[in-house]
C-alpha cells in the first residue's frame, strides 16, 4: 500500500540489482522491492529516500512545507523519540499479539482505521483506547483521496469513520488522518487542514502488508534497527503475522538503543505551534 521513491535513471536498476545479489540477497526479494519502489512512479505518492543508517530519510517534501497544512512526517528532534503507528484496513488475527507487545512496554501507539474495521472489530478498537491508544482516521473506503475534487466527497470519508468509531467507543475521534497509500496532493492537504485534521506520513516503513509474502523476521528486525532514527514516525501493517512475531523483540531493540515511545498527540501539538 505504501510507498518509496522510484530511482530517475535505469542504469540505477542495474547497479541495485548487482549490489543485491552480490550481498547475498535473491531474486525473489528483489523483486518484492522493486515492486514496492516502482509502484510508487505516480506524482502525489508519499515517498522517502534513505542515505545513511540511523539518520532521517528525506521525503518527496519537507516537514516546513508540509507543515503548512498541518501535515508531518517525523519530528525533527535529535532525541531519541518513536511514534508508533499502525494501518488497519482488515484483521488477520495479528493486531491482539501486537497489543500484547505494546502493553508490555508500555508503548503508546496510533492505529489509522478504515471504517469497515471499526464496523467489523469493536472490541479491538475499545482494547485499544482502554490500554491507552489512539485510533486516528484512515477514510472509510480507503480511495486514492488525491482524486477526491469536492470537499464533500473528502469530508464524507472521514466523516463516517468518525461516527462509527463514536458509536462503538462513545468517544469523538481526535482529527488525526493518513492519506490511504500515501496518496495525496496539495489541495486535499489543504481539505484536511480546513476540517480541522492533521495529516501524518511516517519517516520509516518496509514491506509488511503482502500476507502471502511475509517478511523474514531476522530481515525484518535488521531493516528496523537499522533504519529507525530521532523522531522517527514508524508505519507498520497490523496484518502482519511478521509484525505479531518481532514486536516484542523490535521494541526490546529500540529500547536497548535507548529511544523511548511517544503518543502521536505530542507531536501534534508540535505541530500546532
Amino acid at each position: 500500500m505504501h510507498r518509496l521513491f522510484r530511482w530517475k535513471k535505469p542504469i540505477l536498476y542495474a547497479l541495485l540489482f548487482a549490489l543485491a545479489f552480490s550481498a547475498g540477497i535473491g531474486a525473489a526479494r528483489w523483486n518484492n522491492w522493486k515492486a514496492w519502489e516502482t509502484a510508487a512512479a505516480s506524482d502525489g505518492n508519499w515517498g522517502l529516500h534513505f542515505t545513511k543508517d540511523g539518520e532521517a530519510p528525506t521525503g518527496n517534501a519537507s516537514n516546513e512545507e508540509l507543515k503548512t497544512n498541518q501535515a508531518c512526517f517525523m519530528d525533527d528532534t535529535h532525541d531519541k523519540i518513536i511514534y508508533l503507528t499502525f494501518d488497519c484496513g482488515y484483521e488477520s488475527g495479528n493486531t491482539p499479539a501486537i497489543l500484547d507487545a505494546l502493553k508490555k512496554h508500555q508503548a503508546p501507539a496510533t492505529f489509522f482505521v478504515v471504517g469497515t474495521y471499526i464496523k467489523s472489530n469493536p472490541d479491538l478498537i475499545r482494547r485499544m483506547v482502554e490500554e491507552g491508544h489512539t485510533v486516528g482516521n484512515h477514510t472509510y473506503h480507503h480511495p486514492d483521496m488525491s482524486k477526491l475534487s469536492t470537499q464533500e466527497a473528502f469530508l464524507k470519508e472521514l466523516k463516517d469513520v468518525e461516527a462509527a468509531y463514536e458509536e462503538v467507543t462513545g468517544q469523538a475521534m481526535l482529527p488525526f488522518y493518513r492519506p490511504p497509500q500515501g496518496k495525496y496532493s496539495q489541495s486535499n492537504l489543504k481539505m484536511a487542514q480546513e476540517l480541522g485534521y492533521q495529516t501524518f506520513f511516517w519517516s520509516l516503513a518496509y514491506v509488511d502488508w503482502y500476507q502471502d509474502k511475509q517478511p523474514r523476521e531476522a530481515d525484518a528486525l535488521k531493516l528496523l534497527t537499522k533504519r529507525i532514527h530521532p523522531g522517527a514516525v514508524v508505519l507498520l501493517h497490523n496484518t502482519s503475522s511478521t509484525n505479531a512475531a518481532i514486536m516484542d523483540e523490535l521494541l526490546t531493540k529500540w529500547e536497548e538503543m535507548g529511544y523511548q515511545f511517544r503518543p502521536l498527540e505530542e507531536l501534534a501539538a508540535k505541530l500546532s505551534v
